[in-house]
């Protein structure tokens, strides 16, 4: 995308300019002369011969030069012709404010998929349809109709949504948040979110990137594109509209546990990605990322000048998981001796409500210098005998000579502090109104600038035998069969490297009772059926089989009952099973989902998955680090280490590296669909996990 075109054009043409107020052509013109953009402006209408005093031209031709950027403002049925002509002319960049297309009706669709065609051979960029336009402050261009310029700062900002976007400029205003470009993408029938995106990261008047989503386009080059993009810039969403998007019937556990919200969560969390949960939300940590320096840890000191904010302040921290900064002897030492009417001197470092703004300057700078703090909230509360003032401008000195470490504000109240928070925002300062969102966008900063460290990815390939999988899969394909169970799904986890339990399939009693005497007590009996997925929900397993009797009855029992449950499933067989040994069950498994790809995921394994719903997921492929990471994002990790009952913990490496294989296994056979590995069962350190049972689901079209 080039930017320059939409954001600094030197021409613009107004496509429908009308001298009628009520007229989109006519707010859009307004808006330009209004803010002052410098370049020249072009109105196209071919029934009036001025409007606002410029004069108007019959088509795009008659202008007699091409135009940097086209406006497009005409009713849909005009909208096509109007490219071609932009097509003619070899204009670069359009913006198409129409609408009335796909949003209304499937002629609609139809006239957009022609505006891509266009675009593509054409070579035009085309923002929209359906938008309210674009603004850059920094170069006084207004061409929407939302509204007037915001103020320049370095936040670009993107909206597929018109109402939203003009929400978030009112409120910014009324923050003093600046914007260094703001865009409404519409519909995206050529421009995409990643366009936009990738045009940020190239702006050097942009800092910080942020938007706001309701559809995604292209999943797996986003992963990419932002995962790169955020090694620079943050990226900030908010993705609207994900409780329901994407439901459909599953088989597996892993399908019906994953949802669009934990996709966008576990896909923003990999390419670095700060999603955010409102407006406001978004605006507070933009801001901080704009003004302030990253943190280089989660130790966060607090400066209070009450004890009720301090104390509010070290819970909500404690309650993000961030740290309350140990200060240093020296700090400490420094503290007590020079600073008059201190309440506290370790963290949070609590004044009393009178003190003199040197003693809080004298406090700010100590604490900065302490080698053991990373980030410094500043909370100031109006009492009568305080001086505010003072105090800001204290804050303000101090941050302005030392900048290495991000300093937030916190001052409670509305009217009674208002100058003094308008003097911070003007010193680059973020102000808050309270400390629980002061705290928000700290927890914000750290996790961004904790992803900005990580080691660069590297994905482990183990030896496998893809050619026994081959063989598998394209049987099923060829046949039409999606399910792939029992003995060839755990054919495919042995060629990958999984422990599977030693199992015959039985026709009939006696059958199970050679194969279990000659296997080894206690066995499992295991219905075999293609049709039948989850063995339990039809009393198809049966466990801890001890003798020869057990197995017989329990041969029996299934071959009764099961035809009665499902009579129209064909049962071949019995699989009978050693017994594997005790351990910790979880469960392995994989998602395909249509916009990211394979989403792996780790959980409670047994019955209980879908019940307790203790899971968590990621993008495949996976490093060793990000398996880890699954396991510790869920409580169940507690249990496998011993933490809980004050035992042994298990193979914790060995469940790491499973999740790996998994990852290996579908991303090389993207035939695969769904995955679960339940249960997976995990004993000792030194000891080999088993894979008890297992689905995969294949993508048969």
């Amino acid at each position: 995308m080039n930017w320059q075109l939409f954001f600094n054009p030197g021409s613009i043409a107004i496509v429908g300019a009308s001298p009628k107020k009520v007229k989109t052509g006519n707010a859009i013109l307004s808006s330009l002369i209004k803010d002052d953009f410098p370049g020249k402006i072009f109105t196209v209408n071919p029934n009036v011969s001025q409007v606002l005093g410029i004069p108007c031209y019959p088509d795009l031709k008659s202008i007699g030069e091409v135009p940097d950027l086209v406006i497009i403002t005409t009713p849909s049925q005009y909208v096509i012709d109007l490219l071609q002509q932009c097509a003619q002319l070899r204009v670069k960049a359009v913006v198409i404010i129409t609408s009335g297309l796909k949003e209304i009706n499937e002629h609609g669709t139809h006239m957009e998929e022609s505006i891509a065609q266009i675009a593509k051979t054409s070579g035009i960029e085309i923002i929209g349809p359906n938008c309210i336009g674009l603004m850059s402050p920094h170069t006084k261009l207004n061409a929407s109709f939302a509204g007037s310029l915001p103020l320049p700062g370095k936040i670009g900002y993107f909206s597929q949504s018109g109402s939203i976007l003009a929400a978030t400029i009112d409120i910014a205003r009324s923050l003093d948040i600046g914007f260094s470009r703001v865009v409404n993408i519409g519909n995206k029938a050529h421009l995409s979110e990643l366009d936009m995106i990738k045009a940020f990261a190239d702006d050097p008047e942009t800092k910080v990137i942020a938007g706001y989503l309701e559809t995604f386009d292209d999943g797996d080059n986003f992963i990419r594109q932002a995962e790169l993009i955020s090694r620079e810039k943050p990226i900030l969403l908010i993705k609207s509209g994900v409780t329901a998007a994407g439901a459909r019937a599953a088989l597996s556990h892993t399908a019906r546990l994953t949802g669009s919200e934990r996709a966008f969560d576990c896909v923003f969390e990999r390419a670095g990605v700060v999603r955010c949960a409102s407006i406001k939300h978004q605006l507070d940590i933009a801001w901080a990322f704009a003004e302030q320096p990253l943190p280089r840890g989660p130790n966060v000191a607090i400066i209070a000048s009450a004890g009720g904010s301090g104390i509010m302040a070290a819970d909500a921290i404690e309650k993000e998981g961030l740290q309350l900064a140990a200060l240093s002897d020296s700090t400490i030492n420094t503290l007590s001796t020079k600073l008059d009417n201190a309440l506290n001197v370790n963290n949070p470092v609590e004044i009393m409500g009178n003190i003199l703004a040197g003693g809080y300057e004298l406090a700010l700078r100590q604490v900065l210098d302490d080698p053991g703090v990373h980030i410094v909230l500043v909370l100031l509360t109006p009492h009568a005998l305080t001086q505010c003032t003072g105090v800001v401008q204290a804050i303000i000195r101090v941050a302005k000579e030392k900048t290495d470490k991000p300093i937030l504000a916190c001052l409670p109240g509305v009217k009674r502090v208002e100058k003094e928070v308008n003097m911070l925002s003007s010193a680059h300062i973020p102000c808050f109104d309270f400390p629980e969102k002061a705290v928000a966008t700290i927890k914000a900063m750290v996790n961004y600038s904790m992803w900005r460290s990580r080691p660069k990815r590297v994905i482990k390939l183990f030896p496998v035998n893809r050619r026994k999988v081959e063989k598998i899969i394209e049987r099923h394909l060829k046949d039409g069969v999606s399910e792939v169970v029992d003995m060839e799904v755990k054919t495919i986890l042995k060629a990958y490297g999984f422990v599977i339990p030693e199992g015959m399939i039985a026709t009939s009693p006696q059958q199970a009772v050679n194969f279990a005497n000659q296997i080894g007590y206690p066995v499992v009996l295991k219905v075999w059926s293609p049709g039948i997925i989850h063995k339990t929900e039809v009393g198809g397993v049966k466990l801890g089989l001890a003798n020869e009797e057990e197995v017989k009855d329990a041969f029996d029992l299934m071959m009764y009952r099961i035809p009665k449950i499902r009579p129209n499933v064909n049962i071949p067989g019995i699989l009978v099973e050693k017994m594997c040994d005790k351990g910790q069950e979880v469960i392995l498994g994989m998602n395909r989902d249509p916009r990211f790809g394979p989403l792996i995921m780790f959980g409670t394994g047994g019955k209980l998955v879908e019940i307790l719903k203790d899971v968590a997921f990621y993008p495949a492929p996976l490093t060793a680090a990000e398996a880890k990471e699954m396991l510790i994002n869920t409580r169940t990790y507690n249990i496998l280490t011993g933490i809980n009952q004050g035992e042994k913990g298990v193979a914790i490496d060995a469940i790491a590296e499973a999740l790996q294989r998994v990852s290996q296994l579908v991303t090389e056979f993207p035939q695969i669909r769904e995955l679960d590995i339940n249960p997976f069962v995990v004993g000792r350190e030194g000891t080999t996990p088993v894979a008890v049972d297992a689905t995969i689901i294949l993508d048969v079209g």
